[in-house]
C-alpha cells in the first residue's frame, strides 16, 4: 500500500508472454467497496480511470470511495476523471492552440520558462472543419475545395503546425483525410493502450474528451469519451482532472429486430426522440438487450454519435466480439486485438452485462420507420410519409401562408410577390439554365457528416439507390446543389471498388472534400440568382442532409427549414427537388418512357446491400488509406510554420491574434463579489443554441465583424467563415450573440444580433451596446428560456460572452457543455428556480440588475438572490441556483476561468 495505491490494486497481468501493470479493479471489489456486476460499464471505466491516477494531492482514496459508491440512487458525490487522450479539430482546436501559445507567452512574460505550459497527455487534432463545398458536381471539385481551402486558411493550419512541433504528444492529421470521429472511430480509438508511464508499461482504458459534442461516437466500440469545451479540453490537456459530479446512467434495453427499408440513421433519430422525451442531459446512457447483438459496431458509433442530440453525455455500448471483429476489420494488429480481448475480460469489461441502473428505458427495433427530423431541432422526428402534411403546416405555423393553404387552397398572409405553396418563380442562372423554385424546394442535397458516413450500410444503399435512379433516367434537377463528402478515404475507395461512385457522381454526388461540410455550416454558397430569388420572394427553402445538425442558419443563412436523413434519403430528396412530398406515395421523377418511378421502385435491396459490403470492405483499404493518416499531401508538407517553443504574434493578422485573456495577468486569485447595478443585454427564448450564440458560417460586411475585417484591408470574398476566424477574439467577440436568426425578445420583430441599449433606449447591435455598457463600467446579464446553449461544442460561445462584459447569464435550463464552458470562463450560470422565468416574473429587460450572495464566497449550487428594479422603482426579487455544480468549479470561478487557475498554478509551482 502506498499513497499513490492506497487499496493494492496495483497488479500484474500476463499476455502472450508479455508481463504490464494494470490498476485491478477487482481489488475494490474484494475489499468490499463495490459490486463490479452492479456497476455499469461506463462508471468501472470512471472508476478505473480514478484508481489508477491516485497521486495523494488532486486525486485522493476518498475520490476512489466517492467512485466506488455509485449506486441506482447516484449519491451526490464528485468524481475528478482524467482521460487517457484528447481529440480535437480545427474549428475548435485552432483557439485551444492559441489559448497554449497564449499562456506560454504570458508564463514568459512573468519570467518563467514557457515550456512550463506543457500538454501532460496526448492529443491529436484533425483538420475536418474548414473544408467548404465551393465547387461540387464535376470531377475536379474535390482538387479546387482544397485549393480553396488551403488558400483561405493557410495561416491557421502555420499555426497549428507550429503546435506540432511546439508541444510534446500532439499529432495532427492534414486536411483532406477525413472527419475527426469517423477518424477517431477507424483508427486513433484503441480501446485498450499499452502505454509507458515512468519506464513501465501499462494497459488502460481508452478514454477521451473532444472538443466537438459527437465525440461519444467511439462509445460505440466500447470507448468512454465525450465532447467538452476546448477550455475545459485545454485544462485536461494541461493534467488538471476534469470534475464532475457520479452521474446517473440510464439504461436502455434494445429489443426486437430492425424491419426491412429501415436504416440505421432512422434508429437514430427514433431514440433521439425518445431519450429527449425521457430527459437524460447530464446523464450517461447505456445500452444493452438482445436488440445490441443485432446492431453492428457502424450502426452503434451511428446512435452514440448524436449523444448530444439525445441530451446525454455518453451513449456506451460495451464492447463485445463485434467490437473485436470491427477492430479486425478496421486493420488493427491482431496481437493488439488479443490485448484488447485479454485486459477487457480481466477488468469485466467485455462482453454482456446486467447491471442495475439509475432508470430503464425500452426501446423495440421493430417500430422503426423510415424517417427525418426537422425543420430546425435534430430531435424534432417526422415520419417520412408525413413530409407532405408536415410543410405546409410549418409554413402556415410561420405565418408564410394562412391555415387554409395548408389544407390546399394556397392562400395568402403576406405580400403578393410571395408566391403560394404550389406555385414556383423562374430563376435563371449565370449560365443561361432556366429553373423553378418556390417553397419547399430542395437547395442542397449532401451526403456528409461522421454520423452517417461511417456506416458502409447506409453509404452502399445511397450508392445502390443512385444506381437505380441512373438506370431509369432519373436525374437531379438543376436547381439542387449536391455534393458527398465522406468521413474517410476508406469510404471513396470501397464505393469505387463497388462502382458505386460513378453512379453516385452521374447524378451529381461528386466528392467535395473529406470533412464535415455542410453540416458544420460550409454548404458554400448558393447561386446568385437563386439566393436573390429567396430574398425577393421570401421563399422557405430547403436542404436535406445526412448529418446531425440543422439549427437555424446553420447549414445557409438563407435557407430556412432544413432535414436530417439517411444517405439513400438524402439522393431520394435530391431527385426529387422537393421536402413537401410523400415518397410514400408520390413520384420521384419520371423515367424515359414517361412513366412515374415511385421510392420502392428504386430502392435497394437488403441482401444486395450486405453483399457488397461483404465483396468490397476489407481491412486491407483501412492499413492503406491509414498508413500515412499523419503526413498530408504536398500542400500540408509545402506549409512553412513558425518554430520555436513561443508563438511569434502577427499584430496585423486577421487570423491568429493574442488573446487578451492572459495580459498584464495578475497573480493573485480575484475571487467573486456581489454584482451591481447591472443591465441586461438580451432577453431570449427557449433553446437558443450555440449556433445562435456563436454562429460558425459565413457572415456579411454588414455585421460588426465583417466590418472589423474591412477595416483591416479584408475583402468581403476573403471573409471566410466563424469557424475560420476562432483564432482573433477581435472577429468572435463581434460575432457573439450575432447569429442571423437569434431574436432578442426586447426587440419586435427583429432578427439578428441586436438590442437596446439602456437607459437610452437606442437600438444598436448587440457588440456596439457591449462595447457602450463596458465604457460606462457597467456589468452585464443575459436571460434565456429552456435548453439555453444547446448544440455544438463552442468555447467561443462562452469566450465571446466573457469578453461582451456578461457577467452572468440567467436562464431555465442550460445544456451541459455550454454551461461547463461559461463556469470555464468565470461567468456565473445561473438557474431560475422551478416555474420561474424572465417572462413569468414580469421582466423584460430594461431594468436594473444586483446579484446577491456571493459577497461571502461561492459554493457549489448555492441559492443566489436577483434584485431586478425598473425604472419606476419597482422591485422584483427571485431566487436563482448557481450552476456551478463541484468545489473545482467554484475555483474556475474564483479565478476568473480554468485556464487562469492552471496559469497561477504553473507560476507557483
Amino acid at each position: 500500500m502506498s499513497e499513490t495505491d492506497p487499496f493494492g490494486a496495483v497488479r500484474e497481468l500476463t499476455v502472450d508472454g508479455e508481463s504490464y501493470k494494470m490498476a485491478d479493479l477487482t481489488v475494490l471489489e474484494e475489499q468490499g467497496l463495490c459490486d463490479l456486476d452492479s456497476l455499469p460499464v461506463s462508471i468501472r471505466v470512471l472508476l478505473e480511470a480514478v484508481l489508477r491516477n491516485v497521486d495523494g494531492e488532486r486525486i485522493t482514496e476518498a475520490d476512489v470511495r466517492n467512485a466506488a459508491s455509485w449506486e441506482p440512487d447516484v449519491p451526490d458525490v464528485e468524481v475528478p476523471f482524467n482521460p487517457s487522450r484528447i481529440v480535437l479539430q480545427d474549428l475548435t482546436g485552432v483557439p485551444a492552440v492559441v489559448d497554449l501559445a497564449a499562456m506560454r507567452s504570458a508564463a514568459e512574460r512573468a519570467g518563467e520558462d514557457p515550456t512550463i505550459v506543457e500538454p501532460e497527455i496526448p492529443a491529436d487534432l484533425v483538420i475536418d472543419h474548414s473544408v467548404q463545398v465551393d465547387y461540387f458536381g464535376s470531377d475536379d471539385a474535390y482538387e479546387k475545395n482544397v485549393e480553396m481551402e488551403y488558400e483561405r486558411n493557410a495561416e491557421r493550419y502555420k499555426a497549428i503546425k507550429w503546435a506540432q512541433q511546439a508541444f510534446d504528444d500532439f499529432e495532427v492529421v492534414p486536411p483532406g483525410t477525413g472527419i475527426v470521429h469517423q477518424v477517431n472511430l477507424e483508427h486513433l480509438g484503441r480501446v485498450v493502450h499499452n502505454r509507458e508511464i515512468d519506464g513501465e508499461q501499462w494497459l488502460l482504458p481508452d478514454t477521451l474528451v473532444g472538443t466537438d459534442s459527437h465525440t461519444p461516437m467511439i462509445n460505440g466500440i466500447g470507448v468512454v469519451g465525450w465532447g467538452v469545451g476546448g477550455i475545459e479540453a485545454e485544462a485536461a490537456l494541461l493534467g488538471q482532472p476534469i470534475t464532475m459530479t457520479l452521474p446517473e446512467v440510464v439504461g436502455v434495453e434494445l429489443t426486437g429486430d430492425l424491419p426491412e427499408g429501415a436504416t440505421a440513421t432512422d434508429l437514430v433519430l427514433h431514440i433521439t426522440e425518445k431519450l429527449r422525451q425521457v430527459g437524460v442531459v447530464d446523464k450517461f446512457v447505456e445500452f444493452y438487450g438482445p436488440g445490441v447483438s443485432q446492431l453492428s459496431v457502424a450502426d452503434r458509433a451511428t446512435i452514440a454519435n448524436m449523444s448530444p442530440e439525445h441530451g446525454c453525455t455518453v451513449s456506451m455500448f460495451p464492447a463485445d466480439e463485434k467490437t473485436l471483429e470491427y477492430l479486425e476489420l478496421t486493420g488493427r494488429e491482431d496481437d493488439h486485438i488479443e490485448l484488447v480481448e485479454e485486459y477487457l475480460d480481466a477488468q469485466g469489461l467485455f462482453g454482456e452485462h446486467d447491471p442495475e441502473f439509475t432508470e430503464t428505458v425500452e426501446f423495440d427495433l421493430g417500430e422503426v420507420e423510415p424517417s427525418l427530423a426537422g425543420h430546425k431541432k435534430p430531435h424534432s422526428r417526422i415520419p417520412m410519409g408525413d413530409l407532405d402534411e408536415h410543410f405546409p403546416t410549418l409554413l402556415a405555423e410561420e405565418g408564410v401562408i394562412d391555415s387554409g393553404a395548408a389544407e390546399g387552397d394556397g392562400g395568402l398572409v403576406t405580400d403578393t410577390h410571395q408566391p403560394d405553396l404550389n406555385e414556383t418563380v423562374p430563376v435563371t442562372l449565370d449560365d443561361g439554365t432556366e429553373v423553378d423554385i418556390g417553397h419547399g424546394s430542395v437547395l442542397v442535397s449532401a451526403i456528409t457528416s461522421c454520423t452517417n458516413t461511417s456506416n458502409p450500410s447506409v453509404m452502399v444503399a445511397a450508392g445502390l439507390l443512385a444506381r437505380n435512379a441512373a438506370e431509369l433516367g432519373l436525374d437531379v434537377p438543376d436547381h439542387v446543389k449536391t455534393s458527398l463528402a465522406p468521413g474517410s478515404k476508406v469510404v471513396t475507395e470501397y464505393l469505387e471498388q463497388a462502382d458505386l461512385l460513378d453512379d453516385l457522381e452521374a447524378l451529381g454526388y461528386h466528392v467535395v472534400g473529406y470533412g464535415c461540410t455542410t453540416c458544420i455550416g460550409n454548404a458554400g454558397p448558393l447561386a446568385e440568382p437563386i439566393e436573390a430569388a429567396i430574398d425577393e420572394h421570401d421563399l422557405w427553402t430547403t436542404s436535406v442532409l445526412s448529418g446531425n445538425r440543422n439549427f437555424e442558419a446553420r447549414i445557409h443563412p438563407k435557407i430556412r427549414a432544413n432535414y436530417l436523413a439517411s444517405p439513400p434519403l438524402v439522393v431520394a430528396y435530391g431527385l426529387a427537388g422537393r421536402m413537401d412530398i410523400d415518397l410514400e406515395t408520390d413520384p420521384l421523377g419520371t423515367d424515359e418512357a414517361g412513366e412515374p418511378v415511385y421510392l420502392e421502385d428504386i430502392w435497394p435491396d437488403p441482401e444486395e446491400i450486405h453483399r457488397t459490403i461483404h465483396d468490397n470492405v476489407s481491412p486491407e483499404l483501412f492499413e492503406e488509406k491509414y498508413a500515412s493518416v499523419f503526413e498530408g499531401d504536398e500542400r500540408w508538407e509545402a506549409l512553412e510554420a513558425p518554430t520555436g517553443d513561443v508563438y511569434e504574434w502577427d499584430e496585423e493578422s486577421t487570423y491568429i491574434r493574442e488573446p487578451p485573456f492572459f495580459k498584464d495577468f495578475p497573480l493573485e486569485e480575484p475571487g467573486v463579489e456581489d454584482i451591481a447595478d447591472a443591465r441586461c443585454l438580451m432577453t431570449l427564448g427557449d433553446t437558443v443554441t450555440t449556433d445562435h450564440i456563436s454562429p460558425a458560417g459565413p457572415f456579411g460586411e454588414d455585421l460588426p465583424a465583417g466590418q472589423w475585417l474591412k477595416d483591416h484591408g479584408v475583402e468581403p470574398h476573403e471573409f471566410n467563415t466563424y469557424g475560420a476566424r476562432r483564432g482573433n477574439h477581435e472577429v468572435m467577440m463581434r460575432g457573439t450573440f450575432a447569429n442571423v436568426r437569434i431574436e432578442n425578445e426586447m426587440l419586435d420583430d427583429v432578427e439578428g444580433g441586436y438590442t437596446n441599449h439602456h437607459p437610452s433606449g437606442e437600438e444598436t447591435t448587440v457588440y456596439d451596446a457591449s462595447m457602450r455598457y463596458q465604457e460606462e463600467d457597467t456589468p452585464l446579464v443575459v436571460m434565456s428560456g429552456i435548453e439555453f446553449g444547446t448544440g455544438s461544442s463552442r468555447d467561443w460561445a462562452a469566450k465571446g460572452t466573457d469578453l461582451l462584459g456578461i457577467r452572468a447569464t440567467i436562464a431555465e435550463s442550460y445544456e451541459r457543455i455550454y454551461r461547463d464552458n461559461l463556469v470555464g470562463m468565470g461567468v456565473l450560470p445561473l438557474q431560475f428556480q422551478d416555474g420561474d422565468s424572465w417572462e413569468s416574473l414580469g421582466l423584460d429587460g430594461s431594468e436594473f440588475f444586483e446579484i446577491h450572495g456571493l459577497e461571502d464566497g461561492l459554493e457549489p449550487n448555492d441559492e443566489l438572490t436577483v434584485v431586478a428594479e425598473d425604472d419606476d422603482g419597482s422591485v422584483t426579487e427571485f431566487d436563482v441556483t448557481a450552476q456551478v455544480n463541484t468545489p473545482a468549479a467554484v475555483e474556475y470561478v474564483e479565478n476568473g476561468g480554468v485556464l487562469h487557475l492552471v496559469l497561477r498554478r504553473l507560476l507557483a509551482e
